[in-house]
This record gives C-alpha cells, sequence and structure tokens, in this order.
C-alpha cells in the first residue's frame, strides 16, 4: 500500500559526485506536499511489484540523448538486480523537453497502454531512437512501432487521431516543473521517510547508493 509523504519540497539532490547536497525551492512560501500517491499519480503502469517498499520516478523524453543512454545500459541492470527481485517499483513520467515530437510519441505510448502494452511500447520508441529533433517520431513511425508490438493499429491510429492523452502528458511536464524538475532523465527514489533526487543519467553506482541508503 503507498503510504502518505507529508513533506516539503526540500530533497536530497544527487549529481553523481556529492550525496549530501541540498535541493531547496526557491519559493520558500509555496512549498508543494509531496507523497507517494501524488508523484506518481497519472505516471505509467508500474514496472515490479506494486507493494516494493522503494519507488523509482523517471521523468523523461523519448528524444533525449541520456533518456536513451539510461535505457540502454543502467536500467537493464536495475531491472535484474532491484525491479525483477521485487525491492524497486518503476514508474515513467513525461518531461518532453524536445518539443511536439516528444509529445506524440509520449501520448503514443499511452494508446499503447490502452491496449495493456505500454512499456513494451515504451522500450519500441527507445530501441529505435534517434537522435534529438531529427524527425524520426512520425506517425509512420509510431505505427510502425505499433505493429511490432502487436497492437490492434485501427484503435492506436483512433487514439491519436483524438489526442485523448495530450493533457495528460502536459500534465506530467508541468507537475514535474513544480517540483523542480529542469532536465532528462530526472528522477525520484523514495520509500516512505525520505525522497531522493537524481539529476542526469548518472553512473550505476549512484543509483545503487541511493537504493541501498534508503533500504537501511
Amino acid at each position: 500500500m503507498l503510504k502518505y509523504l507529508a513533506i516539503p519540497i526540500v530533497i536530497g539532490v544527487i549529481t553523481g559526485i556529492a550525496l549530501a547536497v541540498t535541493f531547496e525551492d526557491d519559493n520558500k512560501d509555496d512549498d508543494i506536499l509531496l507523497s507517494a500517491q501524488k508523484l506518481i499519480k497519472d505516471g505509467s503502469p508500474i514496472m515490479g511489484d506494486k507493494d516494493s517498499e522503494i519507488t523509482i520516478l523517471e521523468f523523461g523524453d523519448y528524444q533525449c540523448t541520456f533518456c536513451f543512454r539510461f535505457h540502454q545500459s543502467t536500467l537493464k541492470t536495475l531491472e535484474k538486480d532491484y525491479i525483477d527481485t521485487g525491492k524497486v517499483r518503476l514508474v515513467f513520467k513525461d518531461f518532453p523537453l524536445n518539443g511536439p515530437d516528444s509529445v506524440l510519441a509520449a501520448e503514443a505510448s499511452y494508446c499503447a497502454e490502452d491496449q495493456g502494452k505500454y512499456w513494451e511500447y515504451h522500450d519500441e520508441l527507445y530501441t529505435n531512437w534517434a537522435g534529438e529533433k531529427t524527425g524520426w517520431i512520425t506517425r509512420d513511425s509510431l505505427d510502425a512501432f505499433a505493429k511490432t508490438v502487436n497492437l490492434n493499429l485501427e484503435e492506436f491510429n483512433r487514439c491519436l487521431d483524438s489526442g485523448k492523452y495530450n493533457k495528460r502528458v502536459l500534465d506530467h511536464q508541468d507537475f514535474a516543473r513544480q517540483i523542480g524538475v529542469d532536465a532528462t532523465p530526472s528522477f525520484f527514489i523514495f520509500n516512505d521517510e525520505k525522497i531522493i533526487k537524481i539529476r542526469g543519467n548518472q553512473p550505476l553506482d549512484v543509483f545503487k547508493r541511493v537504493i541501498d541508503d534508503l533500504k537501511s
């Protein structure tokens, strides 16, 4: 069960160098009370055991170079050692810094979720990553990815055409900005007592240290 975290946005930040750097919202009179429910609300389906005590929330962009690198390297190890073993769960939220194509790709991922294949489609987007703002995200390419993961193409396109998930994606972006996200990927790793922020595609050891710290 998700527990409530009445924690103002005063969060440990990890840059890959120091574990004890302090992050505070510049406007101390406008602190945001965070809860596990609020952090993951309307995000992706949970990857891993939904009852895991530790959650990794990733804010990413499907065109982002460093998001791609994270998904091709660090995430694979985290899945094997922590997510698949039930120690950690992962939730993804969109922070489409690279513009309309990134928004469209994010919408497509939720259209895939309608057919029970969010993570398959999510992974297919990163598998076919071809740079930032290079034009690789098109309706034709999104349809091709949908075919690869065996989606009903008519249903998928009807969802995309409707703009059904546009607000969901933009709401993710707005929420991310409210809690201090300014780059992709950015991560909030938390349990029922503590939230730690990681900015950027940091080495695997950084993630392991944070997870181990939250477990202790």
